[in-house]
């Protein structure tokens, strides 16, 4: 096929090219390509170690198109990898991938240029395809997986997508031959999009269609064992997004509107109503007190997310549990202990009074109980305090403008 036969000139023009990586999809792949045929034939294919009929298939295309074969199967991390570098290499500066398993429409490929031609050619972008995860054929796992995705992801960049897990995207080259990438399966998926996006390239969902032929489709994702990487991957990304990029993302912002005006509009949040600000506070006390060792500001944070609460605020009141209050914190949870399990309250809290495991044991498992109950005590009356103010506060503000 020639260039002239093409129908999207905008693939050189943007200098874009589409990968497909492939394993075992024999009934497929040959559907797919044609079909991205029709638009391009900019075009690199890798053959993750297939053992069916794949070679033969694309024995065809080898004239024509940019063909890598794996003696073995690597997965899919590999493969992206391979094409991120290949497409680099050939110079390109966007690279679409679709799927080999026929989900994915080549009839959306003009979608993706639309939003390209929108962008500009200063920007970077990403740009993932949002499938319609309410379709009869999408299966309820994957709807699940992918709502969970969502969470993590805006957790670790502050973006809210629809759709995190399709393969269906479109890639900046240039900004992703500067990460250092680490995963290999199909992790690598997640652990790109979030380092792009803390590389402040723009990240967007564009809708695409989405079709599951489970009579034609081979999946290889493995539940239990893929799923367990991504929760090992996520669980090291919101680690670098607590200790370094969100007080990266928190300086850029208050340097960016000042601080008082950052405060009152993101800190106190002025336009929350007074239960969501009085909420808020309650729930990072509650966490603060309660013995979520090491667990505190993601708790915190995490919970105010699903609850639709002021992230910052409950972050820092959970923080009420620091050096010079922890004592206090410790007495005063082991006193509430004693009168929950009907014992008299020890004032003075004699260590010499602990000569086994056993003393130990209990003396824990009275501050845990004591802790919860002091949690509960000290958030709801400080919840109620605050939530007096911020009315007592809005009224005047009323009040004043009126």
């Amino acid at each position: 096929m020639t260039s002239s036969t093409l129908h999207d000139h905008r693939f050189e023009t943007f200098n874009c090219c589409v990968f497909i990586p492939t394993y075992n999809n024999q009934n497929t792949l040959d559907r797919v390509i044609q079909g991205v045929l029709e638009y391009t034939d900019r075009i690199i294919i890798i053959n993750d170690g297939s053992t069916d009929n794949t070679a033969s298939i694309l024995e065809k295309y080898q004239d024509n198109l940019t063909i890598i074969t794996f003696p073995e199967n690597r997965g899919k991390g590999k493969a992206l990898r391979e094409g991120f570098k290949r497409a680099h290499l050939l110079g390109y500066e966007y690279m679409i991938t679709i799927d080999s398993d026929g989900q994915h429409f080549p009839s959306d490929l003009p979608v993706f240029l639309d939003e390209l031609e929108l962008q500009g050619s200063d920007s970077s972008l990403l740009l993932i395809g949002s499938r319609n995860m309410d379709d009869p054929s999408v299966p309820g796992k994957s709807s699940f997986g992918n709502k969970f995705s969502n969470f993590w992801y805006y957790v670790e960049t502050g973006i809210k997508l629809k759709d995190t897990q399709s393969g269906y995207r479109l890639y900046p080259i240039r900004q992703i031959s500067k990460l250092r990438l680490f995963t290999t399966k199909f992790e690598l998926e997640i652990e790109v999009i979030v380092k792009l996006a803390w590389k402040n390239v723009e990240v967007r969902n564009i809708p695409v269609q989405v079709l599951y032929d489970e009579t034609e489709r081979v999946s290889h994702f493995r539940p239990f064992k893929d799923f367990t990487r991504i929760s090992i991957l996520n669980t090291w990304l919101v680690t670098l997004t607590l200790f370094f990029y969100l007080p990266k993302r928190l300086i850029k912002r208050i340097k960016k509107k000042g601080f008082k005006k950052y405060w009152k509009e993101n800190v106190l949040r002025s336009n929350d109503p007074p239960i969501k600000k009085a909420s808020a506070i309650t729930l990072g006390l509650f966490i603060g007190i309660s013995p979520f060792w090491g667990f505190q500001t993601i708790l915190a944070i995490s919970l105010a997310l699903v609850f639709k609460l002021n992230r910052a605020i409950s972050f820092l009141f959970s923080n009420i549990s620091i050096p010079p209050f922890i004592p206090f914190i410790i007495y005063g949870s082991y006193q509430m202990g004693a009168v929950a399990m009907g014992k008299e309250m020890d004032a003075i809290l004699n260590i010499e009074d602990i000569k086994s495991g056993t003393d130990v044991f209990k003396g824990l498992g009275q501050y845990i109980l004591g802790s919860f109950i002091l949690a509960t005590i000290v958030s709801l009356i400080s919840g109620v305090i605050a939530y007096l103010y911020f009315s007592f506060r809005k009224s005047k503000s009323t009040a004043v403008d009126a």
